[in-house]
């Protein structure tokens, strides 16, 4: 694995007494109990009280993120490895599986050629995906949470990341030019911009998209809006003329659109949108402290001569190194006015500045160190979490019978063993409705299950964030846990990535 830089490692705290005093130094506000309280009296247990997704309510208050693993058929169908996954995502126990994973609307939107693709020729794979989680819930938990378990699917164009028909070969389409973005990811000319009619067009494969999650038995699709994917990017698109371009009305027209177009197809599925609710500047390894093979830390781009920073969503646009959450709170009061039941609050890219969206110690082979504590990044997310869940309840309307929608928070799979102890703390202070889980369920799927029944986590299967389901897919190669889970150590892709981690070049792929 890389070498780390020298910040204190989660597993080196032998108490949360230690945690908390750590965090302490940082000047961070992050909550953390003494012990994991287990049953009833855990509030990851807690009855979630808001909206209904598809006339359920979650049956705990944890969530598995939308988990991609560049395993799919070509043609953007399931193999043996997503039924895996799903299975595994099911047996977690968690109450909402927030998105599955992104499948593109068309077959040109993918970011990678082994992704998901949804629409009638997959209509049978993704029903049996669905099947399989429920009953893997079934059997673990019983067939009153497995009729509780709430299943989205995330639907998806991959904008500036598209590379549909070969792994080395990006495909970009994007909603604006990025004065820094462009020249990282192939963008040369100005047909590659999508124009009003292609986007109106594209609103017509969403709704089939949608049409299709109905029928495979999904309760709510996913209107991803993160991590630097098309319609997160037309949140940033200030620059861009035209209806879809200046204006926060314009900015967001798409989504309101879209979500008017569902209905008026007759799709009665509920909705939830993933957004990242921050970006900063891309992010590059530092050349002075970097070497071949060993990344130094990250540091901001030259962005002097764009400023003000007009080319994202929720950034301060004189200080384009830290969140302004104004359009952010517009955002959140606009999804609640559209009927959106899920609000998935991530940040930034992990093309592009990976440390605030997906915290770790150690970098992917096309990375950079850590340039903070990573729990600076943990605990940046839980608290625009919590400022968006506070001002959702102060603008609710009187007469509202709910603040709604529900709120799912991230970057949590760097807290470790210190997880649960977090996740108690920040839904006992109403921080946060849902606590999501992402990379850290490929190595241990169960994580809270075993912490609310049997008080203790298996300490060998924990995501210590070596970054491995990251690089692999960089490099071309599926996605997963390679140093955890026997089923990815024991591939051929094991020794591949080795190889590829002492030093050779990488393609793409989203952690």
């Amino acid at each position: 694995m890389p070498e780390s830089v020298a910040y204190p490692r989660p597993a080196g705290f032998k108490s949360a007494a230690a945690f908390r005093a750590h965090v302490a130094t940082l000047g961070l506000d992050l909550p953390c109990d003494d012990a994991i309280l287990t049953g009833a009296a855990s509030p990851l247990t807690r009855p979630v009280e808001g909206p209904t997704i598809n006339g359920k309510s979650p049956a705990n208050r944890w969530a598995i993120q939308p988990m991609e693993g560049w395993d799919g058929t070509p043609a953007g169908g399931a193999t043996d490895e997503v039924r895996r996954r799903w299975r595994r995502f099911g047996e977690s126990g968690a109450g909402i599986l927030a998105g599955g994973e992104a499948m593109a609307v068309r077959f040109d939107g993918r970011a990678n050629p082994n992704q998901l693709v949804i629409g009638p020729a997959t209509r049978r794979d993704l029903t049996e995906l669905v099947s399989l989680a429920r009953a893997a819930h079934r059997e673990r938990y019983g067939a009153a949470a497995a009729d509780r378990l709430i299943i989205g699917f995330q639907l998806t164009h991959s904008g500036r990341f598209c590379r549909p028909r070969d792994k080395a070969r990006p495909e970009p389409r994007v909603a604006f030019r990025h004065p820094l973005l462009d020249r990282r990811f192939g963008v040369t000319g100005d047909a590659q911009v999508f124009s009003d009619d292609d986007l109106a067009r594209l609103i017509e494969d969403y709704v089939r998209a949608a049409r299709v999650a109905r029928e495979a038995g999904a309760d709510f699709v996913d209107l991803k809006h993160c991590h630097g994917y098309l319609l997160h990017e037309l949140l940033g698109a200030h620059t861009r003329p035209g209806r879809y371009g200046g204006s926060f009305e314009n900015r967001t027209r798409f989504l309101r659109e879209l979500v008017a177009a569902i209905r008026a197809d007759g799709n009665p599925i509920d909705l939830g949108v993933r957004l990242s609710a921050f970006d900063f500047v891309p992010f590059r390894p530092d050349p002075a402290r970097s070497a071949p093979g060993k990344p130094g830390p990250g540091i901001p781009e030259d962005y002097r001569d764009c400023l003000p920073y007009r080319y994202g969503f929720g950034v301060n646009p004189e200080h384009p190194l830290e969140p302004d959450l104004s359009e952010p709170f517009r955002f959140a009061v606009l999804c609640r006015e559209l009927g959106i039941k899920v609000l998935n609050l991530s940040a930034g890219s992990p093309y592009y500045n990976p440390h605030i969206q997906r915290p770790a110690m150690y970098p992917p082979s096309d990375g950079y160190q850590p340039p903070e504590d990573p729990l600076v990044g943990v605990a940046r997310q839980v608290d625009v979490v919590r400022r968006v869940k506070q001002h959702l309840a102060q603008s609710r309307e009187p007469q509202a019978e709910t603040g709604g929608p529900l709120l799912i928070g991230s970057a949590y799979s760097y807290l470790q063993e210190f997880l649960p102890l977090v996740a108690q703390a920040v839904l006992r202070a109403g921080w946060v409705d849902v606590v999501g889980l992402g990379r850290a369920v490929l190595s241990y799927p169960t994580m809270l299950a075993d912490a609310v029944q049997a008080g203790r986590l298996e300490t060998r299967q924990i995501c210590r964030t070596f970054s491995d389901c990251t690089t692999a897919p960089r490099n071309g190669l599926i996605s997963g846990c390679y140093p955890l889970d026997p089923f990815y150590a024991r591939r051929p892709e094991a020794q591949v990535l080795q190889a590829l981690k002492r030093g050779r070049g990488s393609q793409g792929g989203e952690p």
